[in-house]
């Protein structure tokens, strides 16, 4: 009986269902055991004798209480309270979604594509490069609850600039829930930010938020201020997610010859100090709460002093950043980065050497898998389909491969016989539509073909795709009720001013 294709989404471009592809391979080890013990032990020591500055209050009494020493806003940590705090960070967890048949796993061998998120401008081939809207902010959600390869949304794929800044998260929160049905994350700038998101994610459940702290559903990244210090704005947002059993995803910018030392070793040493430092942080305030460990070390242009995303010293230390996380038991996230200006061969080379190299390392959350361009300070709406694209040519990839019977294929070799094809098999006949990843985005017609159906290259294709999926959304439903309930929260919030603009 002849296998049939997994339907396609109504838009009729190609997709595998949603859903997540494990980890089928071990993460490459780009450094011995013993190298990631001297990482970590120095990690240790730097805490302990150098130690870090935290500028909120309430962050330092948290580390006091811990038994940590502390000098004014200096905060010192010995590496047995570390370890022993540690020790309490889940290995693995789950994510709540508005549909709960979209719920996330996260450590081990699963593997999370979040989209692009925070930038503040958005570009597409049509309009090129302007500041984000709130319409380009809700286009770009829509397209991520179309691209079943994306399993959440980041916080925001970029900043509504046409918004007041005090209250624009809460217009994204309620963009976020009625255009998706996915995980999405919220943003974790100060407590107001933060908790306005989880009032909202739990009324968008019909939850109390001690529900919400029994099945987690907000993710927010914690920045560390490289080198070295954990600033205000950060240490609420941390400790209100912990407070709430939400996940801190801890990441230090740390890039190498800027904010970090110029040798991979030593900014990897910096940024394991600094993740540790605030995962320590989050078992203080709740132990057992979710967290992650961030890496997002990479280097600067030395002849400029500009970000370089997508380096082999990116891939290096992502692979060698989940070598860390997995040594003090710690989910990891990585990103998937370019500094290209256009969307060239730069933006793709860039783009896969750093989905390799996060993926090959082991990450678990991949946040910016899509539509990250400038450096991260540009959402693009053509990358985004191009990452989608990269995307599911690496879920294909983890797909394991078939050796049984049947895939040993004896049987159509002999019915091939000596100096025949393929084609007409009846092995062939069953799986052609199904043997192979289907591309969403790559054209392969010859190029007598390809020239006579107008030449059309691969971001005037992705433009294409863009359009037709946002023709084609349909908006997940949502009880009426809740919505009223929504944007009643969002309007009595504007009116309390929102939340200070740090």
């Amino acid at each position: 009986m002849r296998q049939r294709r997994p339907a396609r989404s109504v838009n009729a471009i190609p997709q595998r269902p949603f859903g997540q592809v494990p980890r089928s391979y071990d993460p490459i080890k780009v450094i011995s055991d013993d190298q990631v013990e001297a990482i970590h032990q120095a990690a240790l020591r730097l805490l302990a004798e150098q130690g870090m500055r935290v500028l909120n209050a309430r962050a330092i009494g948290y580390y006091q209480s811990a038994g940590a020493q502390v000098d004014g806003n200096m905060v010192y940590l010995d590496p047995g309270l570390v370890m022993e705090r540690l020790a309490t960070l889940p290995r693995t967890f789950s994510i709540a979604a508005r549909n709960r048949t979209k719920d996330l796993r996260f450590g081990g061998n699963d593997m999370v594509f979040s989209s692009v998120g925070g930038p503040a401008y958005v570009m597409d081939i049509d309009r090129g490069r302007r500041d984000g809207t709130l319409a380009d902010m809700q286009d770009f959600l829509r397209l991520c609850q179309s691209l079943n390869v994306l399993q959440q949304e980041s916080g925001g794929p970029l900043e509504p600039m046409d918004m007041p800044a005090n209250t624009r998260h809460l217009d994204l929160y309620l963009s976020q829930i009625t255009l998706l049905d996915k995980s999405w994350n919220l943003n974790a700038l100060g407590t107001e930010r933060t908790m306005d998101g989880l009032h909202m994610a739990a009324i968008s459940m019909g939850w109390s938020l001690d529900d919400l702290a029994r099945h987690p559903m907000m993710m927010g990244v914690i920045n560390t201020n490289s080198p070295r210090q954990l600033d205000d704005p950060m240490s609420q947002g941390l400790i209100a997610l912990a407070e709430h059993g939400q996940v801190a995803i801890v990441t230090p910018f740390t890039l190498a010859g800027a904010m970090a030392p110029v040798s991979l070793a030593g900014a990897l040493v910096l940024q394991h100090a600094e993740a540790m430092f605030g995962l320590v942080l989050t078992q203080i305030v709740r132990p057992g709460v979710p967290a992650v460990y961030g890496g997002f070390t990479s280097n600067v242009d030395m002849k400029t002093g500009a970000p370089a995303f997508g380096t082999p010293e990116y891939a290096k230390a992502a692979q060698a950043s989940g070598q860390l996380a997995r040594r003090i038991g710690a989910p990891f996230r990585s990103s998937n980065t370019t500094a290209a200006n256009a969307l060239d061969a730069q933006a793709a080379y860039e783009a896969q050497m750093s989905l390799w190299g996060c993926l090959m390392g082991g990450a678990n959350l991949v946040i910016h898998a899509a539509g990250w361009m400038h450096g991260g300070l540009t959402a693009s709406f053509e990358k985004l389909i191009l990452d989608a694209e990269m995307l599911g040519m690496m879920q294909a990839y983890f797909t394991p491969m078939q050796v049984d019977e049947a895939a040993l294929s004896l049987d159509a070799i002999a019915e091939a016989g000596v100096g025949g094809h393929f084609f007409g098999t009846a092995q062939t006949m069953a799986q052609y539509e199904t043997a192979f990843h289907a591309p969403m985005l790559s054209n392969w017609d010859n190029y007598p073909t390809w020239v006579a159906r107008g030449s059309e290259e691969a971001p005037r294709r992705a433009n294409r795709i863009w359009k037709d999926l946002l023709a084609n959304y349909e908006q997940p439903p949502l009880d009426p009720g809740i919505h009223n309930e929504l944007t009643a929260f969002v309007a009595r919030r504007k009116a309390e001013g929102g939340a200070p603009t740090n």
